[in-house]
């Protein structure tokens, strides 16, 4: 019993006498994040007299990496739910929430720091292959959605640049629904399609493969939001991108070049006269729609006694959307600023995100910028009205905001005013309206509360409050409706957010 107990606080010793070292090559991180939410009128206005929502949602993650001198290895495993969404026992055909959010390796293939490889040509190549996390700026339009609890991640491989202070990223990712074994073609199918839908008979049919049920009985949608980019359900077929920065003393300069291809569909149908008919998409038609979305980006800060933060973008696109429409004049441009003052910070901002003008629009094509696979909950209003899962207007968004800033050593504030209005004429297509009468441009006036405090180094609250006083040109072009809805939605939330760093030494 003795020999026993020695061996194991040898083994303990000479475990600890190695995790310096270990910490160095190894990193182990947790996460456990729960969000109690209490929802009236989030994403859209809420029905008039409807209760509230409330609920918790929760990601517990695992992230791993490794790092020697020429590969870098990661992997991010979670578990995504709301408490009580599964039974406290659960049977097979419950399924599960388990994934791998994570798992990619970035190879070192030249390196002018490491005197043991031959070529010089650059100063720095890498590839990073596999599941990852893309973040570009600040997720304006290229962002891991951190803030939902599943996340974005993106099946891609990078090629990684550096020389004599530029850094350049040339990506490329191809999706695909199976191995194809048996199946001849590419034909890609951008969403996660379920495998039976009520026909309009309320028939139970079978869901043939390729086939993206859109309406099923009574007109309802089978697959929400199917329009939706940045909902992340109607997946791009391939994407091929480069990004390019570098930065001059306290300015950064970025350009980005994304082309997003889309498998090409036509409407169908499945069913009998007897059993009734889903609605649909088939994408089983040879070809893509092919979107190209550049642009630049300048930030920097001026000022030594007064510090002030600034930033200047634009970006276009062309090219037709994943429903052939032809892509015109379609943009996105703004600026903002923030002067600091000792712990507080405030500042204005504009941007607009071009739309569809219902005067002039020709048939086949569209002016409707799509802000790619970005983070809209960060820059639209945290209430999601805008290019999240919902959708947006078609006569795109304007955005005049204020924002304010505390910081202090443990408790850090914002809050945050946002003026929306639509940016192209809408027609008010009502039938008690007059043809051709634009509808009022305001969308509304959203405000938003948020506070963090830091309890430890690995735990911190969050809580945030917010209201959107909306109009009935919001509820109209999100929902089609007209004074059935209230015009103003609130919404609270409390976060908990753990990230223990598992070998981390207390000092």
């Amino acid at each position: 019993m003795n020999s026993h107990l020695t061996r194991v606080a040898l083994l303990g010793l000479f475990t600890l006498g190695l995790l310096p070292q270990l910490k160095a090559q190894f990193s182990l991180i947790g996460q456990l994040r729960t969000r109690t939410e209490l929802r009236n009128g989030v994403a859209n206005l809420p029905v008039k007299g409807a209760p509230s929502a409330a609920f918790t949602s929760q990601r517990a993650r695992l992230t791993f990496g490794y790092k020697m001198d020429r590969v870098t290895f990661g992997m991010a495993v979670q578990d995504v739910r709301i408490w009580g969404q599964d039974a406290s026992t659960i049977s097979n055909a419950d399924g599960n929430k388990l994934m791998v959010h994570e798992a990619w390796a970035d190879i070192v293939l030249l390196n002018r720091a490491d005197s043991t490889i031959a070529t010089k040509a650059i100063d720095y190549l890498s590839l990073k292959i596999g599941r990852q996390e893309m973040i570009y700026d600040d997720s304006r339009l290229i962002g891991n959605l951190d803030w939902l609890q599943q996340g974005r991640r993106f099946d891609a491989a990078l090629l990684k640049a550096q020389h004599k202070g530029w850094s350049l990223d040339l990506g490329v990712g191809f999706n695909q629904n199976t191995d194809a074994f048996g199946v001849a073609g590419t034909y890609y199918t951008p969403a996660n399609v379920p495998t039976s839908a009520l026909s309009t008979q309320n028939v139970t049919l079978v869901i043939p493969s390729g086939f993206l049920p859109t309406t099923g009985k009574g007109g309802a949608p089978v697959v929400a939001n199917a329009v939706s980019t940045n909902g992340q359900n109607q997946q791009y077929k391939s994407f091929q991108m480069a990004y390019l920065t570098r930065k001059f003393k306290t300015t950064k300069f970025s350009a980005l070049v994304f082309k997003d291809d889309f498998q090409k569909y036509r409407i169908d149908s499945i069913g009998s006269a007897t059993a009734g008919y889903v609605y649909g998409r088939r994408y089983d038609v040879a070809g893509i729609n092919s979107r190209v979305t550049y642009g630049a980006m300048l930030t920097g800060v001026s000022g030594k006694t007064l510090p002030i933060a600034w930033q200047v973008f634009g970006y276009w696109q062309n090219g037709r959307d994943r429903d052939g429409l032809q892509i015109r004049k379609a943009h996105h441009y703004g600026a903002n600023f923030m002067i600091q003052k000792g712990a507080l910070s405030v500042g204005p901002g504009y941007e607009i995100l071009s739309g569809n003008n219902d005067a002039t629009i020709k048939s086949g094509e569209t002016n409707r910028f799509d802000p790619l696979y970005g983070t809209p909950h960060k820059f639209w209003g945290l209430m999601d009205y805008f290019y999240a899962g919902t959708g947006s207007p078609s006569g795109g968004l304007k955005d005049a905001y204020l924002k304010f800033k505390y910081t202090g050593k443990r408790l850090s504030t914002t809050f945050d005013v946002h003026y929306f209005a639509l940016a192209s004429t809408t027609f008010n297509r009502m039938p008690d309206v007059a043809p051709a009468t634009p509808l009022a441009s305001k969308l509304g006036i959203e405000y938003d509360l948020v506070a963090n405090y830091s309890l430890n180094k690995f735990t911190t609250l969050e809580a945030g409050y917010a209201i959107m006083n909306g109009t009935n040109t919001l509820e109209y072009t999100k929902q089609g409706t007209m004074n059935q809805k209230d015009k103003v939605g609130t919404w609270a939330y409390l976060m908990i957010n753990i990230r223990p760093d598992f070998f981390a030494v207390k000092k």
